[in-house]
Parts: C-alpha cells; sequence; structure tokens
C-alpha cells in the first residue's frame, strides 16, 4: 500500500473519530434493501433535523470505534452499515431512524450510542420514543410556570378581596354619616 493511500485511510479514522467524539447519539443501521429514491428521503430527514448520515466502510469504523473507547461496538459492524451522527439533539437521530424504519421494513436498526454508553435495538427504539429536546424544555418551564401563575392567582383573589371588604367599610361609613 503506498503513503498516499495509507494517509487517505489515516484521515478517513481522524474524520471518524471526531464525528464520534462530537456526536450526542449515533445510530448503526443496515440499509440494503432500499432504493436511491427512499435513501435520499432519509437523508432529506435526517438533513432537516441537523443529523449527517455517512457511509464508511467497517475497517475504518472498526479503528474509529476502537481509537474512542467503543471497541464493543464493532460487533455490530457486519454487513454494509450507514452511520447518523445527532449532533445537537441526542434524540433526533434515533426518532428519524425509527420512523423511517417502521415506514420502510428494509431500513435495520443495529444499534447506538448515546451518553457515552452503547445501546442496541430495543435501546434506540426506547430513546425514538423520548420527546426532544426543544419539547422537554417546553414541558420544564411549563412546570416552572404552573406554581408561578397560580401565586399570581391568589394573590389576585386576595386583593380581589381586600377591595370588596375596603368597599364595604366605605360604604357602611357613608350610610352612618
Amino acid at each position: 500500500m503506498n503513503e498516499k493511500t495509507l494517509q487517505a485511510k489515516r484521515e478517513n479514522i481522524e474524520e471518524i473519530k471526531e464525528k464520534i467524539n462530537s456526536a450526542q447519539a449515533i445510530v448503526l443501521v443496515d440499509y440494503r434493501g432500499l432504493n436511491v429514491e427512499q435513501l435520499t428521503e432519509l437523508r432529506k430527514r435526517y438533513r432537516s433535523a441537523g443529523v449527517e448520515y455517512k457511509v464508511y466502510k467497517n475497517t475504518m469504523m472498526r479503528f474509529a470505534f476502537k481509537d474512542t473507547g467503543f471497541e464493543e461496538f464493532n460487533e455490530f459492524l457486519k454487513g454494509p452499515n450507514a452511520i447518523a451522527f445527532g449532533y445537537d439533539d441526542p434524540v433526533q437521530a434515533a426518532k428519524i431512524t425509527s420512523e423511517f424504519a417502521k415506514e420502510n421494513k428494509n431500513l435495520e436498526i443495529k444499534a447506538g450510542i448515546v451518553d457515552g454508553k452503547i445501546i442496541d435495538l430495543e435501546g434506540v427504539k426506547a430513546l425514538a420514543e423520548l420527546p426532544s429536546k426543544e419539547v422537554l424544555i417546553a414541558q420544564t418551564l411549563g412546570g416552572f410556570n404552573a406554581p408561578i401563575q397560580g401565586f399570581v392567582n391568589v394573590l389576585q383573589g386576595t386583593i380581589r378581596g381586600l377591595a370588596i371588604v375596603l368597599d364595604a367599610i366605605r360604604e357602611k361609613q357613608e350610610a352612618q354619616q
């Protein structure tokens, strides 16, 4: 093997390692049986959610996963594989892949990595069921807002009651005069 080819392979491995280290979630799939139209649709869905979809040689991925401490992930690298890297939201890669696999039976989910842990098919499906980051933030803020809203209502009720009492006292004093 000449030096130029060797250097290209090293760069490829470094690129994969960089993506592994910067991704919040990774989903590995077997894309056999999908036609060009289906693959284009899958890529489009990933792109719109900020998920990167790539096909690498298993040999290159094996070196990258070993070098990043995920050597056990190599057991899933059999046959043709593609990999989805979710950078912004750990749920999106799993959610899109899972939904697409339901619609297209030829897409096989193999495994994933989230939060530094390797997950199997069931783990990827469970991750896909979680709400997105935006929904979780909205739910959390809604939870914070509920007690505040209740407190405001109590204060308004108290102020309203005080106004009624003061009005009644004023009427009573006017009646006595």
